[in-house]
């Protein structure tokens, strides 16, 4: 069993593991892109589910070069298609549930620095959080598109903000990739994960934040 009392850091990703908002996001994508009708819509949906954890701003702009066919992105066509996504997604983010568990983990982990790393758009995240009383129990800091989860993940790790041991909470490929790259341990949530990459390589698989609360009530404590 992993000895979770050793980590130092608890980094998280909101989407499939914080919040059930993955279903959320996945119908907000495809309503985004319905008036682009509907064979393109769901082309961005499979997409989306493909690639969970990649930022808003690469998937509407790989939708429009790539799906759509625009030779070359505007950027007043990809703001709209940003600004559609987002008042679709801002109420779902709102009203989903949260993980089971939460509060008794923070309690568990003590004084372990907790940091949400995720592809959602950082402000509407930081809304989110604070609206929704989560905001506080995040004291390493609550972060998100643009930038990528690696970027995040580097600065954080050169100025201190990730304390070693250190482990990333997750539900996506781009997930287990982006912990291995900055050599985190790796624990897979699967309850509300839409991936079907193979997470074997991961340090623990849990169906989500409740299970870890069990696991972590039978871990070694530290001496």
């Amino acid at each position: 069993m992993a000895d979770l009392a050793r980590y130092r850091t608890w980094i998280f990703d909101c989407d499939g593991v914080l919040l059930d908002s993955n279903r959320v996001k996945t119908e907000a994508f495809y309503r985004a892109a319905e008036p682009y009708g509907r064979d393109h819509a769901e082309a961005l949906v499979d997409y989306h589910v493909r690639n969970g954890g990649i930022s808003r701003y690469v998937k509407f702009s790989t939708f429009l070069s790539d799906i759509v066919g625009r030779s070359r992105v505007d950027t007043d066509e990809l703001q709209q298609l940003l600004d559609r996504y987002a008042g679709l997604v801002g109420e779902g983010l709102r009203q989903c549930a949260v993980a089971d568990g939460l509060m008794a983990l923070r309690r568990l982990t003590g004084s372990a620095r907790w940091l949400v790393v995720s592809g959602g758009d950082q402000e509407e995240l930081r809304s989110v959080f604070a609206d929704r009383g989560l905001a506080e129990l995040f004291d390493g800091g609550i972060f998100g598109s643009p930038d990528t989860k690696d970027e995040i993940l580097a600065r954080e790790r050169e100025t201190g903000g990730i304390l070693q041991p250190a482990v990333f909470i997750g539900d996506s490929r781009y997930d287990i990739e982006a912990a291995t790259r900055a050599g985190l341990d790796f624990i897979f949530a699967s309850r509300w994960s839409e991936s079907d990459h193979d997470f074997s390589g991961s340090t623990l698989t849990v169906e989500g934040i409740d299970t870890l609360v069990e696991y972590l009530g039978q871990s070694p404590r530290p001496h």
